[in-house]
């Protein structure tokens, strides 16, 4: 018994350095992604849970600022009106943690096929999150479409 309990530490000593830890960017990135994947599922309930009560919302194509639960989840109804092609792919992201508020900067793009023809529509975003109790909530929300490139490179 003695022998199996000191080989079983041994074992735990040698693995445990390779199991990956999860810190709190990648709770971050995977809070941006349950949002993807909420957007994907064309569940507006799914997305709206991961907004705090406090939220603030631009949303991509809205020009209303959203900033109750109410309207954050009215803006998220049009999740029930885009076609089964419609999703969401992440593209790059800048996660900085500051204690229990954490940015998310990135890039998406929607796209969606639209009489049989394809459309896409990069937008880069901002979430801001808060920390409570253990679980990432968005209370802030930025998000606008990529402008197009202008002949005047670098014009602000």
């Amino acid at each position: 018994m003695k022998m199996t309990v000191v080989t079983l530490t041994w074992l735990l000593i040698l693995v445990a350095p390779s199991l990956p830890l999860a810190g709190p960017k990648e709770d971050v990135s995977a809070a941006t992604q349950a949002w993807i994947d909420g957007m994907n599922s064309h569940n507006a309930e799914r997305v709206v849970t991961l907004y705090d009560a406090e939220a603030v919302l631009w949303g991509t194509r809205s020009s209303t600022l959203r900033d109750t639960p109410a309207t954050v989840r009215d803006y998220f109804k049009i999740l029930q009106t885009v076609p089964p092609s419609y999703k969401v792919v992440l593209a790059e992201q800048r996660v900085r943690i500051y204690g229990d508020i954490a940015i998310n900067t990135g890039t998406y793009t929607f796209s969606e096929d639209r009489d049989g023809k394809p459309i896409t529509r990069p937008a880069r975003f901002s979430f801001v999150y808060r920390n409570r109790d253990g679980r990432w909530l968005i209370v802030d929300h930025h998000s606008s479409a990529v402008p197009a490139q202008s002949a005047a490179k670098g014009a602000a």
